[in-house]
């Protein structure tokens, strides 16, 4: 299954969990979302008490859910969920449609599931993403002026906490579980992930331009095709993160 490069709707790619007992649809599902550009596979659940935990501890963007399990359904776990995130409900069944709806669910794919179709319900959860957030964004009013915003952070180094100042950090880059933000005169390997990285790094001076890499667009000295050069190293730019970098840049 091809990777796509269409563009994303979102800045970050959103955390989708699979919930499902079948193996194999788990394993569908998780290579459709890992062949779209705007989704990260966070974690997938073989049942719906599994997700119920899962959905307790930790946050996602996307649930995609099986409706039929066994001791709770995917409906049932639905109703325990008081702030859900968005749902694709697939199914091997028409009969939940009206269900799904009362749930007002994304979207409902049935089984076997296309990437076509895993497509389009993809980019209309996306944009329901989008669309929530620029509410929630309106509610909250104007945000801080960047003078006003925080200009450091402190990460943890080994044993230490160290602080970082942002307008020293030429990048940081994903390694696994790892970060690696590299700045004016030290190198740090931190555990974290590149969400937390975003939501941490101040967003009027770092932009994402790749799966793997956020930069800092007042270091950057040249772009180019497919990548940027800042100071002596060329980063990658994803074509699917060239308009956001494009519209930050201040270019004639």
């Amino acid at each position: 299954m091809p990777a796509t490069d269409l563009e994303p709707t979102t800045t970050a790619p959103l955390r989708c969990l699979v919930v499902d007992d079948d193996p194999i649809a788990v394993q569908i599902v998780s290579n459709c979302v890992k062949n779209t550009p705007f989704l990260e596979l966070a974690a997938t659940c073989s049942s719906a008490l599994e997700a119920a935990d899962v959905l307790r501890s930790q946050a996602f963007d996307v649930l995609f859910l099986d409706v039929e399990m066994p001791q709770m359904s995917g409906l049932d776990l639905l109703r325990t969920l008081p702030d859900p995130p968005q749902v694709v409900l697939v199914t091997s069944s028409e009969s939940y449609a009206i269900q799904a709806f009362e749930f007002s669910v994304a979207d409902y794919l049935l089984k076997p599931i296309s990437y076509p179709r895993f497509l389009q319900a993809a980019q209309k959860v996306a944009e329901a993403v989008v669309a929530s957030r620029q509410a929630e964004a309106e509610a909250a009013g104007p945000a801080a002026p960047a003078d006003q915003a925080a200009e450091f952070t402190f990460v943890k180094v080994d044993s230490r906490l160290v602080r970082v100042n942002f307008a020293e950090v030429y990048y940081v880059e994903a390694l696994g579980d790892y970060v690696h933000i590299v700045t004016t005169g030290h190198k740090y390997i931190v555990y974290s992930t590149m969400r937390a990285i975003e939501e941490k790094f101040p967003a009027h001076r770092f932009v994402r331009v790749h799966r793997s890499f956020i930069i800092n667009i007042n270091f950057v000295q040249a772009l180019e095709d497919s990548s940027l050069l800042i100071k002596d190293k060329y980063i990658p730019v994803g074509q699917t993160y060239l308009r956001g970098l494009l519209q930050r840049l201040n270019k004639l």
